[in-house]
């Protein structure tokens, strides 16, 4: 398919880079392998471009979608505050697979965080993930390649059957790792609380000398 850029050496990542930032600055939307599973990206500040992506996905808008960003740096940019156990975090696992949970600056829509007021933040650790985030000056979506509710995509083609030509492109680099989604963090509480264990587990968090800890639920019996 044309709108498929098969990515095998520096001369093609560069095409299509080009081509995909063009896209993401017009408000549409682009596929890309990332640590875990093919990814979906948008302009993250393009209220309209996130409301075609919750569409496409068939996605409940309840639910708020996670960024990408190129560099630690650039994280005060789309959060109110830092906190320290995100900074200790960002230095150990950054970039990789772990995403998280700030309370959102006003830069980024409702539509994004879902009204909540937080954003799921991670820098990627695949190559063309980060080289993509680096090729905007906007933060981009990463919410999983696939229908909400059935199985993440693993390989372009699997991208390309699920959405066609609903997308400007799919920047191909072969199978990704597809076996956990990234570990989420919510830093906005002391200590840290991991939403999602993942591809960074618990343990190795806090072999890093990091207290997280994890919700607690009951059963209420009736």
């Amino acid at each position: 398919m044309s709108n498929v850029a098969r990515i095998d050496s520096s001369e093609s990542l560069k095409k299509a880079l080009d081509r995909a930032s063009k896209i993401l600055r017009e408000g549409g939307i682009v596929a890309f392998p990332t640590e875990s599973f093919y990814g979906l990206g948008v302009d993250a500040t393009n209220p309209e471009a996130i409301r075609k992506l919750y569409k496409l996905k068939k996605r409940d808008e309840d639910l708020p979608l996670l960024i990408l960003i190129p560099s630690f740096n650039e994280l005060s940019r789309y959060t109110i505050s830092i906190p320290i156990q995100a900074r200790i975090i960002g230095k150990n696992f950054w970039p990789g697979g772990i995403t998280m949970v700030f309370r959102a600056s006003p830069i980024l829509p409702a539509e994004l965080t879902a009204g909540m007021g937080k954003v799921g933040i991670r820098v990627s650790s695949d190559p063309i993930a980060n080289r993509l985030s680096q090729a905007v000056d906007f933060p981009i979506t990463a919410t999983s390649a696939n229908f909400s509710g059935t199985p993440p995509s693993t390989r372009a083609d699997q991208v390309a059957e699920l959405f066609g030509n609903d997308l400007g492109l799919i920047l191909d680099s072969g199978v990704t790792e597809g076996k956990n989604a990234s570990t989420v963090i919510d830093v906005t509480v002391n200590p840290p609380v991991i939403i999602r264990e993942g591809i960074i587990s618990m343990e190795k968090i806090i072999n890093r000398g990091i207290l997280v800890t994890k919700p607690f639920y009951f059963e209420r019996k009736i």
